[in-house]
C-alpha cells in the first residue's frame, strides 16, 4: 500500500480545485457558489451534476455519485488511488513524496529513465517522416492507417544505423548507461554500445498516464524475430503492461467493456474502425498481472483472438491463468474468430458489424475451460470422463476465493452432468443417472397413494430435505420424484433445487460438500431453519441403506399425496358415497403410517 507524508494529500487538494479536475471532462457553468454541468455518470439533458470548490467535493443528483478530486478520477477514468494522486500532482506541478530517502532516490531515477524513453519516442516519431523512414511509413499507409492515427499512437521508425538513436540521446544529455538501463541500447560482448532497435517500425508503449515506457518493433525485412519488444527494466515489465491501455482505459471504464486482441496492428485498426476500448498483450499470452489490471477497469473483458491454432492456445492459456485468481464479479469472455482471421482482417473484409456480431457471441470463461478439457477426448470411455472430472475438480480447487471456488465447482458439475448423460431414444421418458444401487432400493419399495398426513406441509418438506442432506448416497435414487414435488415453502424450494442438481451431477457428493455449496448460495439461514424444524435426527437415517431408503420413500409419498388427497375427496363427493368410504378407509390406514414417519 502506498503511504504519503502527513498532510500531503490535503495540501495537494488545496493546490488544485475540484472544478479544475472536473472541467477536463465536464463543461461547467457557474451558478452562485457552485458549478453545474451534465452528469458524466448518466445520460441527462438537464444538469444535475454540481461542484463545490469551497467544500472540495462534487455531487451528482442523478446517479448519487459523490467525492473529491481523487475519487472523480477513479470513477471516471478507472484510476487506482495512487494513479489518481500522481495525476493530480502532475497537474499541480508537484512531485509525489515518497516515504523514505531511498524511495525519493528511486523516484528521481525513474524520472530520468522516463525522460530518456520520451526522447527516444520523439526521435523515432521524427524518423518516420524522414527519407530513411519512407519504407516504414509506406508499410503503415498500406495497412490502411491514416496520418492522424499514426500520430495518435505515436508510431515511428528505428533507422538501420543503430548509432543514430544513441547520438541523439547523447546530444540530449542521456548517458549510455542510462540508455542501456532504459532498454534503448545494448552492450556488446566487446563492450561497445549500440541502439537496441534496427530498421523496424516502432510502436510506442505507454503507461496508464500516457508516458512512454518502452517500445514494440516490427521488422521490415527478413530479420528475426519479426516482432521485438523492449527488454524488461525498472520502467517496463512486459507481463504487466498492455498496449493501448492509456488510450482505451477511459472508454472502457465508461462502457464497461474492454476488448483484448493479439497484436499492435489489431489495436490500431480497431481504433480506426470506432472501437476505442481495445488493448493487446505484448506478443505473449495474457498473463495474470495483465488480467488483474484489466479487472481494475472492467468486470468481464473480452479476449477476441485469431481463430487459428495459436489463437486457440492463447485462449486456453489465458483461461487457465484466470481461473485460480477469479474474484466475485470478475471473469473473462472469449471470442475465437473463424477461418484463421484476426480482428483487423474481419473488419476490413466484412465491416464493423461483423466484429460486433462476433463479440455478441462471446463464450464464458467456464465454458471455454470446459470445452478445452473435453477437446480431442472420447468421452464415451469412462476412464476419459473420469480424467476430465478430476482435472476440472483440481482446477476448481486452485481458486483462491472460497465463494467463487464453490460456484465454479458447481458449474463444472452441471456441465459434466449434461455432457456425459447418456442420450435416451426418442419417445422414452427421461430418467435420472443414478447409481444402480439406489435405483434398486427405490424400485423394490411400495409407493402408496396416500391422503394428506397429520403433520404440516412445511415440516414434511424440511424433514425430507434434511434426510436427503444426511443420506445423499441414498437420496440420489429419488432425485426425479424429489424434483416433481410441489413444495410450498420458498426457502425449502431453493434447497430442493440445489440438491436435485447435485444428485443429477454424477459427481461424488457427501453431506459436507452439500452444506458448503448451500451456504455459498446464500442458504445458510434456510439450512438453520430446516434443522430447527426437524429437532432431532431420524433413527432410520443412521441405519443401513434399506432403512434410509424406506424412510425417504414414505416421506416423499406423504408430500406427493397431500394434493392427491384433496382431489380424491372432491371426486368422491361427485361420484358417490362408495368412494367416500374408500377414501376414509385409506385415510385412516395411512394416517398412522405418517405418524410413524414423523416420530422416527
Amino acid at each position: 500500500m502506498v503511504s504519503y507524508p502527513p498532510g500531503f494529500l490535503e495540501d495537494l487538494k488545496s493546490r488544485i480545485s475540484v472544478s479544475d479536475i472536473v472541467s477536463r471532462k465536464v463543461k461547467l457553468t457557474r451558478r452562485g457558489r457552485e458549478y453545474v454541468g451534465l452528469s458524466p455518470f448518466s445520460s441527462e439533458k438537464t444538469p444535475s451534476f454540481t461542484v463545490n470548490d469551497a467544500k472540495g467535493f462534487f455531487h451528482c443528483f442523478s446517479s448519487g455519485e459523490h467525492g473529491d478530486i481523487f475519487s472523480f478520477l477513479i470513477k471516471t477514468e478507472g484510476h487506482s488511488f495512487p494513479e489518481a494522486v500522481e495525476t493530480v500532482a502532475e497537474i499541480a506541478g508537484v512531485d509525489v513524496p515518497k516515504a523514505s530517502p531511498e524511495q525519493v532516490k528511486q523516484a528521481k531515477h525513474s524520472k530520468s529513465l522516463l525522460e530518456a524513453v520520451a526522447l527516444a519516442a520523439h526521435f523515432f516519431e521524427n524518423q518516420l517522416g524522414m527519407p530513411a523512414g519512407k519504407k516504414a511509413l509506406d508499410y503503415l499507409l498500406d495497412r490502411g492507417l491514416k496520418h492522424e492515427t499514426i500520430k495518435r499512437f505515436r508510431l515511428g521508425y528505428a533507422p538501420a544505423d543503430r548509432m543514430s538513436v544513441l547520438t541523439y540521446l547523447r546530444r540530449e544529455g542521456i548517458s549510455d548507461e542510462l540508455a542501456v538501463e532504459a532498454g534503448l541500447a545494448r552492450r556488446g560482448d566487446d563492450g561497445s554500445i549500440y541502439g537496441y532497435f534496427k530498421d523496424r517500425v516502432i510502436f510506442t508503449i505507454a503507461d496508464v498516464q500516457g508516458r512512454a515506457i518502452g517500445f514494440g518493433a516490427r521488422a521490415l525485412g527478413e530479420e528475426q524475430p519479426k516482432y521485438l519488444n523492449s527488454p524488461d527494466n525498472p520502467l517496463f515489465h512486459k507481463g504487466e503492461t498492455l498496449y493501448g491501455l492509456d488510450l482505451a482505459r477511459e472508454h472502457a471504464h465508461k462502457s464497461g467493456e474492454m476488448i483484448v486482441v493479439e497484436g499492435y496492428m489489431d489495436v490500431i485498426a480497431l481504433s480506426e474502425a470506432g472501437f476505442a476500448n481495445v488493448v493487446a498483450p505484448l506478443g505473449t499470452a495474457v498473463t495474470e498481472g495483465q488480467i488483474k489490471r484489466l479487472w481494475r477497469i472492467v468486470a468481464a473483458p473480452t479476449l477476441c483472438l485469431d481463430g487459428d491454432v495459436a489463437g486457440q492456445k492463447a485462449a486456453r492459456r489465458a483461461a487457465l491463468r484466470a481461473v485460480p485468481i477469479l474474484e466475485p464479479g470478475r471473469t473473462l469472455k472469449f471470442v475465437l474468430l473463424d477461418k484463421g482471421r484476426d480482428p483487423d482482417d474481419l473488419v476490413r473484409q466484412e465491416g464493423v458489424s461483423a466484429l460486433r456480431d462476433a463479440l455478441g457471441g462471446s463464450i464464458s470463461l467456464i465454458d471455454t475451460v470446459f470445452e478445452d478439457a473435453c477437446a480431442d477426448i472420447d468421452v464415451t470411455i469412462p476412464e476419459n470422463r473420469a480424467a476430465v472430472d478430476k482435472n476440472l475438480h483440481e482446477l476448481a480447487r486452485s481458486i483462491q476465493d472460497e465463494t467463487v471456488r464453490l460456484y465454479v465447482r458447481d458449474a463444472f458439475r452441471d456441465r459434466l452432468s449434461k455432457a456425459f448423460r447418456p442420450q435416451r431414444p426418442a419417445g422414452f421418458k427421461k430418467e435420472w443417472n443414478n447409481s444402480q444401487k439406489s435405483k434398486s432400493l427405490s424400485s423394490i419399495l411400495p409407493r402408496p397413494k396416500l391422503p394428506i398426513a397429520a403433520v404440516g406441509h412445511g415440516l414434511r418438506e424440511a424433514r425430507l430435505l434434511y434426510g436427503c442432506l444426511l443420506r445423499p448416497d441414498v437420496a440420489e435414487g429419488f432425485a426425479e420424484r424429489l424434483a416433481l414435488l410441489d413444495f410450498q415453502d420458498p426457502e425449502m424450494k431453493r434447497i430442493r433445487a440445489h440438491l436435485v442438481a447435485a444428485f443429477s451431477s454424477e459427481l461424488a457428493i457427501d453431506e459436507a460438500s452439500l452444506r458448503g455449496s448451500l451456504q455459498a448460495q446464500g442458504l445458510s439461514h434456510a439450512l438453520r431453519q430446516m434443522e430447527l424444524a426437524v429437532r432431532r435426527r431420524p433413527t432410520a437415517l443412521v441405519g443401513d441403506a434399506v432403512d434410509a431408503a424406506q424412510w425417504l420413500e414414505l416421506s416423499i409419498s406423504a408430500i406427493e399425496q397431500s394434493d392427491a388427497d384433496r382431489s380424491l375427496r372432491e371426486r368422491a363427493q361427485i361420484i358417490g358415497s362408495e368412494d367416500d368410504v374408500a377414501a376414509d378407509a385409506i385415510s385412516s390406514e395411512t394416517a398412522a403410517r405418517y405418524h410413524s414417519i414423523d416420530g422416527q
